[in-house]
Formats: C-alpha cells, sequence, structure tokens
C-alpha cells in the first residue's frame, strides 16, 4: 500500500506536507503509511487520500474491484438521474453551538469567536489555509489552544429524516456529497455516524477541488464528475444562494429547510418518485411516495 500511495503521490505532483494539508491528516501518519511501518490505515483515511488524488481505494490498496452487476438505477418523472446533497443544513443541523462552547470555554464573546471564524472560514473551505494555521489564528482570539474540528464534531446534530433519504436515494439513484467544508471533516463525519455511510457514486469536498459554493467553477466540476446532463442532476441544499447558482447552470434544484425537515423531507420524496411502467417494481423509501412535485428546475418550500 504504501509504494501504491507514494507512486500516485507522485504522479499528483504533491509533496507529502502538500498531500497531508489537502487532506487533514498528519505528517507523521502518511510517512508511516508509505514506509509501510503503518500496514493497515482506516479505511476512512485511505478513502480522504484517494479523494486527494483523485484515484480509488483499490488503486491505492493494490486490489483489483469485484466485478458485480451494477445495480439499476432510476430516473425521476422530472428527469432526474443524480442527486448531490449538501451536508451542513442538510445532513447534520448547523454547528452554531460550537461557538457558544468555545465562548464558555474561553471566557470571550461568542459574537467575537463567530465574526473570527467567518472571516476566515471561506479561505480553509478552499483548501487556501491549512487547519493548523486557522487554529492558530481561532487560538489567539480565543486566547486558549483549539481545535476547531473537535468544536465542531461535538456541536453538530444528524438529522436523521434525511439519512433514511440517502441510504434509500444511494440504492435507486447515482448520488453524491457536494459540501463547503474543511480538509479531513467529512471523513472523520463517515466514521463517526453524522452522514451516512454509503456508497456514494461523487464526493465533492471544496477544500480538495479549491472552489466553494455558490462559486461557478464547483458547479462545473461537480457536474463533469456526475457525468450527466445538467438537467439530470438535482442538488438539494439549505443556502438559497446555492440553489439560485446551481438552477444557473441548468439543474433541478431543492431548499431544504432545517427547521422542518419532515416537511423537506416529504419535497425530496415527491421529487424522487420513479419514471417507471406498470411492469417495473418502485422501490419505497418505508411509506408509500406522495404524489410528485413538478419543477422546471426550482423546487421550494
Amino acid at each position: 500500500m504504501g509504494r501504491h500511495l507514494q507512486s500516485a503521490r507522485h504522479e499528483a505532483g504533491l509533496t507529502q506536507q502538500e498531500l497531508c494539508q489537502q487532506a487533514g491528516i498528519s505528517y507523521s501518519t502518511l510517512a508511516k503509511i508509505e514506509r509501510g511501518a503503518i500496514k493497515s490505515p482506516s479505511v476512512f483515511t485511505i478513502q480522504r487520500l484517494a479523494e486527494v488524488l483523485g484515484t480509488t481505494l483499490d488503486t491505492l490498496m493494490g486490489t483489483m474491484p469485484q466485478l458485480v452487476a451494477p445495480k439499476q438505477k432510476y430516473r425521476s418523472r422530472s428527469g432526474v438521474t443524480f442527486v448531490y446533497f449538501d451536508i451542513n443544513g442538510c445532513l447534520v443541523r448547523f454547528f452554531h453551538q460550537a461557538f457558544s462552547r468555545l465562548a464558555a470555554d474561553s471566557g470571550v464573546s461568542a459574537d467575537v469567536i463567530e465574526t473570527t471564524f467567518w472571516h476566515y472560514n471561506d479561505a480553509v473551505c478552499r483548501g487556501e489555509m491549512a487547519m493548523d494555521e486557522f487554529n492558530r489564528i481561532m487560538a489567539e482570539t480565543c486566547k486558549i489552544m483549539i481545535d476547531w474540528k473537535a468544536y465542531y464534531m461535538a456541536a453538530v446534530e444528524s438529522i436523521p429524516e434525511m439519512h433514511e433519504v440517502v441510504r434509500w436515494t444511494a440504492e435507486n439513484y447515482k448520488t453524491g456529497l457536494l459540501s463547503n467544508i474543511m480538509p479531513g471533516f467529512i471523513s472523520d463525519m463517515l466514521q463517526n455516524g453524522l452522514i451516512p455511510n454509503v456508497q456514494y457514486d461523487v464526493i465533492i469536498d471544496s477544500s480538495v477541488v479549491g472552489a466553494i459554493k455558490p462559486e461557478q467553477r464547483i458547479f462545473e466540476i461537480a457536474q463533469e464528475k456526475a457525468g450527466v446532463n445538467s438537467e439530470e442532476i438535482l442538488l438539494i441544499d439549505d443556502s438559497r444562494q446555492n440553489v439560485m447558482a446551481a438552477g444557473q447552470m441548468g439543474w433541478k434544484v431543492m431548499w431544504f429547510d432545517d427547521y422542518r425537515p419532515e416537511e423537506s423531507v416529504v419535497r425530496v420524496r415527491q421529487a424522487l418518485e420513479f419514471a417507471t411502467d406498470d411492469s417495473e417494481p418502485v422501490p419505497a423509501i418505508n411509506a408509500p411516495l406522495p404524489q410528485p412535485a413538478t419543477f422546471p428546475h426550482e423546487i421550494s418550500l
């Protein structure tokens, strides 16, 4: 595995330090994997490295994928074949409680902490600033040592209604994640069960691709990776700004309200009702689907 990883890193033109920064892992861990001192690293660590290097788990592990018949994937009545889910505000409730906890630990106003956070958040989510540097800046503001990832992971809560929908969607549609997020967070969230650990066809991590929503570039990358026409993609996101930007790309979009997840889930299920003939069995998400919604590009709640 070490040799395969080193070869993939060289092919990507990355130093060990650069790969560590983009993957959100420590230099010592990467060095030990490459020289064989760690022979069985976490699958989440390898998955993160594969994402950054633009390769697969099988390539890094030196194994060949099993040849199995792919499961049937469906097309919705509105023409959707690929569904992208946002993470913050869609699969997990937002992390504002982290600011309050950090304020309580540091004695610094939550408003001051939040102002510092949002000033640098975009740079970290684009991969332009390393987590170590971000933690250092936050520590200067709070006057205590900071591990932002730890505060984030302790503060976010899963939205269980959406987890069920994601698992069902991954069984029946091509499915991906499209998130503005800091390095290494997605793999940790998968490992901790904060987001559904299903077989995603594509994961667009802003810190890996170097662009954030609502920038056009990230939607272009996501569409290229999805490998389908724009009108076949549905984005489910809690930001109206992101929804509008994706709609301008010709995607179908849906705004998700995490304050009313049950209502939002109904809308998702409506949008993903299958376009089938009477001879085909139609899977269900536990309960019968409501009547399908119609939308040229956008569904508003």
